[in-house]
């Protein structure tokens, strides 16, 4: 196909008409004499075919097929290469947003600038020594690994949002936002240092995380972490401005000052992050994910700095306490009807099921008394005694026989049978929350993490999936 180029009109162009015959208000032939100039053409596409065929053998004696634009505006020259090869699947995104850096960088078209300044700023933070993003951002050039996994792409989309450069347009006419700075290097200068302040704040408090990128036991330094890093940091400048703060009349550093106490909260939130945590964090992709990050990171500044309250996240914040307790009964109805199961079969197996010599050598006497008289009580309605423990019941039957259930119950490496069974004293803690809701207490995401834990390793601990 055609190798598409734009040729800037000067003094180094001279067309020559040649002969024809027909209509000559349909097209005009001749030649085009183009004299030696650097940079009198831009190729909008082709780049690739051109340069393998510069060296080729045939290059000396054949031709190309051209397609030339004259005078295009660089945006428009832009927008030329993403119809062409943005449906395209070999053609690259952060290719694409790499050339917006260079071809929209004059733009008339405010929105259109942003894209510049964002695409060159990222390829910035990449180039610097001093930055946490040295190199993290994939670019169109380089290999995925796991430390290198942060896209260009993904990472302007997170920056283009309104609030940071563009608040809104009104009339036409254009309200900026805390990150700009009057032209294009200015704003490009307070860009750069406003986000290695922000992300110096969260890796110096989360270094290990953050260096693990990509590799395992990571989760930080990839697309949605850093996504939801700043999607917080725009809900921090929205907060500022709501409280009466000009954040555009702020100079750089007074600027990265006012966020600081945010993003230091944040990031000690994130060194704080359990291992269990963290897997939690990072299984938060996508759209819908990186919703539900920002808002528990939110949550975090909010319970160090109370009156950091973005709108939306008291409702987020009940709506997660509520969502907790019901996933915890879930799974703590899960485990008892797992832990009756096997218990009731373990102790028939081992004391035979005749003349129930499972429930008298397999029950303590004082328990056999509390069950009966449940059984009793209710009219036996769902059934025989074993349909009548309670979860903390298990227990004391496990304590009891430790012999035959140290196996698939002690939980832990060492320590005697009572340490060994206290996740089910904890368990049980949970349970009496969430069976009480008019309480008001809820379980916290680090409690569900725990159990979801400890759900599990039941589950790998007796025969079959308990879920």
């Amino acid at each position: 196909t055609n190798i598409v180029i734009n040729l800037d009109k000067n003094r180094h162009l001279r067309f020559e008409r040649a002969k024809q015959e027909g209509d000559r208000d349909e097209a005009v032939f001749g030649w085009l004499n183009i004299s030696p100039s650097y940079k009198s053409a831009w190729i909008i596409d082709g780049q690739h075919r051109l340069f393998a065929y510069s060296g080729h053998e045939l290059s000396k004696k054949s031709v190309l097929s051209v397609l030339a634009f004259e005078g295009l505006p660089s945006s428009t020259q832009a927008q030329l290469f993403v119809d062409i090869n943005a449906k395209q699947k070999t053609v690259k995104q952060n290719l694409l947003r790499e050339l917006y850096a260079e071809l929209n960088w004059d733009s008339t078209d405010d929105e259109t600038r942003v894209s510049a300044i964002t695409s060159k700023a990222i390829q910035d933070l990449d180039d610097d020594p001093e930055s946490p993003f040295y190199q993290r951002i994939l670019l169109s050039d380089e290999k995925k690994s796991e430390t290198r996994r942060i896209t260009l792409d993904s990472m302007a989309k997170a920056l283009e949002k309104t609030g940071f450069y563009l608040t809104k347009i009104k009339k036409d006419i254009p309200e900026y936002g805390p990150l700009w700075a009057g032209d294009n290097d200015k704003t490009l200068k307070r860009t750069t240092f406003i986000l290695n302040g922000w992300f110096k704040l969260i890796k110096d408090r989360a270094e290990t995380w953050w260096n693990l990128g990509a590799g395992e036991g990571g989760g930080l330094a990839m697309n949605d972490g850093v996504t939801i890093c700043i999607n917080v940091l725009r809900s921090v400048l929205q907060h500022l401005e709501k409280n009466g703060l000009k954040l555009i009349k702020l100079d750089n550093e007074e600027l990265l000052k006012c966020i600081s106490p945010y993003g230091e909260a944040l990031g000690n939130y994130f060194g704080e992050l359990s291992d269990e945590n963290k897997r939690t964090f990072r299984s938060l992709r996508g759209g819908q994910g990186q919703q539900t990050g920002t808002r528990r990171c939110q949550q975090a500044i909010h319970e160090k700095i109370s009156e950091f309250n973005p709108p939306g996240l008291s409702e987020f914040i009940e709506l997660e306490k509520s969502g907790n307790n019901k996933k915890t009964k879930e799974i703590i109805d899960r485990i008892e009807v797992a832990l009756q199961k096997t218990i009731v079969e373990e102790l028939k197996d081992n004391f035979g099921d005749e003349t129930n010599q499972w429930w008298f050598n397999g029950v303590p006497k004082n328990l056999r008394k509390k069950v009966s008289d449940r059984h009793e009580d209710d009219d036996g309605k769902r059934g025989g005694e074993e349909y009548y423990f309670e979860l903390i019941d298990y227990r004391d039957i496990i304590t009891s026989n430790w012999n035959i259930f140290e196996k698939l119950f002690a939980y832990g490496e060492s320590g005697n049978k009572d340490k060994r069974t206290k996740w089910l004293v904890e368990i049980n803690e949970l349970r009496r929350i969430v069976s009480h809701p008019s309480s008001g207490v809820h379980i916290s995401l680090e409690q569900l993490s725990k159990l979801e834990e400890c759900e599990k390793w039941l589950s790998s601990q007796i025969a079959g999936d308990i879920s």
